[in-house]
């Protein structure tokens, strides 16, 4: 029996780390970026900190740290554990293969990895995080509400971003850091769902 306790505890503090990892990184990034590095403003988009040599280090760590974390993650089933070991491994891929790479394929290889993360992490709150070993509570309802308010945030910036890409110019897009605030505001409602997810609020009783 403690050892269930000691488990699910243990899971509630990393959902916990991934949460305010996620949430904290584009507030985090530009900040160390503006201290430490030779930043003077907001970069183009998250990844765009990897070039810096202080942020770069902070985004390239926080992504491993992610990674891990959701590597050594485990849910109700094999989809969740599935969904782990695929998000960890677009994570590193995000981190391994820089945007700012003056080689194309490894630009294109960030954005494939970029886009196939921000997938998963919406399957995470909208579907995995969702489901239950028996009836849901009433404090389980209104987390799942929460979860899959997450996802559509999350769908809504991905798609937002192909949009972007697709439609606007790259001028425009550069001036405005229009990628940046919707990858913030992906990770944001990223962060919250496993932030939740810990059992941080609307936790049902023991």
């Amino acid at each position: 029996m403690t050892k269930d306790v000691d488990s699910a505890l243990s899971y509630r503090i990393l959902r916990r780390i991934v949460g305010c990892l996620g949430a904290g990184l584009p507030v985090l990034l530009p900040v160390v970026c503006l201290v430490f590095g030779e930043c003077s403003g907001l970069k183009p988009s998250i990844s765009h900190y990897d070039e810096d040599p202080v942020a770069g280090d902070v985004f390239v760590g926080a992504l491993f740290t992610i990674g891990a974390f959701l590597f050594a993650y485990r849910g109700y089933d094999w989809k969740d554990n599935v969904a782990g070991h695929c998000a960890c491994v677009f994570a590193l891929g995000v981190a391994l293969f820089p945007t700012t790479s003056p080689t194309q394929w490894v630009e294109t290889a960030h954005l494939v990895f970029a886009a196939l993360l921000f997938a998963t992490l919406t399957i995470f709150a909208g579907y995995l995080f969702t489901k239950t070993g028996g009836a849901p509570t009433r404090l389980k309802l209104r987390r799942n509400k929460l979860y899959r308010t997450c996802a559509l945030v999350m769908a809504a910036c991905l798609i937002a971003l192909v949009v972007t890409f697709c439609t606007v110019d790259e001028t425009v897009v550069e001036e405005g850091k229009l990628v940046f605030w919707y990858e913030a505001l992906a990770l944001f409602a990223f962060g919250v769902s496993w932030f939740v997810k810990g059992e941080t609020l609307w936790r049902d009783p023991t």
